[in-house]
């Protein structure tokens, strides 16, 4: 007798309860993509627009999907929403919790993608790719995407100090460099725009063929003193705000007193070290090499196993401070285990690769710094400011 095959009722595909509304969000400058799926509406995803900024839109857009939903199904779902950390910040993240709508921002660079050489890229496929990786998050898949712990808005205040001096004084140096070269293509070299009688030194210059500096380029040099000193003032106001913001932060942590008691950090190393970086929580110490970039990336497959180096894909600020901290604490921290373990480095390796075991020194200098502040743990050998 013939078998009777069983009809299956469902497609062949695994499928999931949804227990919410699953709404991604791909921000631009002049629209809002809102790629939604909703229970009971099978895999397809529904597609809208609204102008940028329009959180008013937004929302009425939210309140027609949880009524589709709720018409479908005579259930009233929550909302869960994603979106990428890029230019827009975290407001938007703020004003959907403060509506009480579940919100997430993942890092774009964990999102997976097509490994094609030429893959395709669009508004609409970066929206679906968004609410998958939504789907696998809340589903428990294990390290789908990282998901940012958003500041608070007085963690994200603070941290303004620190960028703006470095912004301030990265703007400083293309100032004097402009000046030594409109000199220099004079034949005049040796001049030092920071000096303070920088512009009694300017009357008395005279160029490589013996003239006096023409009008005009004597009148563009005065232009351009008069911006550096500009900034030259602001970056003493900076200075003095960030003076003040490590005091104020003494009533709420010692973390950075500790951090200015130690030879070789100064108030601005102090500054970017404890806002960008030390006063969040980490887990263990894989996490936080990870958040400044410092974490090794290996390649390994088969027989093949290679170190890339530092993946330099967490936040670039942190990552250069200690850097130069590393430098500076081998030179005002001889007697400390990380400079003699920095030394025996170099010497194993007959004075090479200096700017690789810099680059550990860094790591380890990161780690030691965080169980100090933390928990109190002692580094050895490190000198105190007397």
């Amino acid at each position: 007798m013939p078998v009777a095959v069983r009809q299956l009722e469902a497609p062949t595909a695994i499928r999931t309860h949804l227990g919410a509304i699953f709404v991604s969000l791909e921000l631009s400058r002049s629209t809002w993509l809102i790629t939604s799926l909703l229970p009971g509406g099978g895999e397809k995803m529904s597609k809208h627009m609204v102008a940028a900024g329009d959180v008013a839109g937004l929302l009425a857009r939210f309140a027609e999907l949880k009524r589709r939903a709720e018409a479908r199904s005579g259930t009233c779902f929550p909302i869960i929403v994603i979106q990428e950390a890029g230019l827009d910040g975290f407001w938007i993240h703020r004003v959907l919790e403060a509506e009480g709508i579940e919100s997430h921002v993942v890092d774009p660079a964990s999102v997976a993608t097509s490994r094609r050489r030429r893959r395709a890229n669009t508004d609409k496929i970066d929206g679906e790719a968004l609410v998958r990786a939504l789907l696998a998050y809340k589903r428990g898949e294990p390290r789908v995407s990282a998901m940012l712990r958003v500041p608070t808005p007085e963690e994200e205040d603070r941290r303004r100090i620190a960028r703006e001096r470095k912004a301030l004084t990265n703007e400083r140096t293309r100032h004097i460099n402009r000046l030594k070269g409109l000199l220099f293509a004079q034949g005049i070299s040796g001049y030092e725009p920071l000096r303070r009688d920088r512009r009694e030194r300017l009357e008395g210059l005279k160029t490589g063929d013996g003239r006096a500096l023409p009008v005009h380029l004597k009148r563009q040099i005065g232009r351009e003193l008069d911006r550096l000193e500009l900034l030259i003032d602001q970056i003493k106001v900076v200075e003095a705000e960030r003076d003040a913001m490590l005091t104020a932060e003494l009533a709420v942590s010692p973390a950075p007193a500790m951090l200015l008691a130690l030879k070789g950090i100064g108030p601005e190393f102090a500054a970017v070290l404890w806002s960008e970086g030390l006063s969040r929580h980490y887990d263990n110490r894989r996490q936080l090499a990870a958040y400044a970039g410092l974490a090794a990336t290996p390649w390994k497959s088969g027989a093949i196993d290679h170190e890339q180096g530092v993946s330099k894909s967490g936040n670039p600020r942190l990552r250069t401070t200690l850097v130069q901290m590393a430098w500076l604490w081998v030179r005002h921290q001889p007697r400390s285990a990380l400079t003699l373990w920095f030394k025996e480095r170099v010497k194993q390796n007959n004075g090479r690769l200096k700017k690789t075991m810099i680059v550990a020194l860094a790591r380890k200098l990161l780690v030691v710094l965080w169980k100090y502040v933390n928990s109190g743990v002692v580094i050895e050998g490190a000198m105190t400011v007397a």
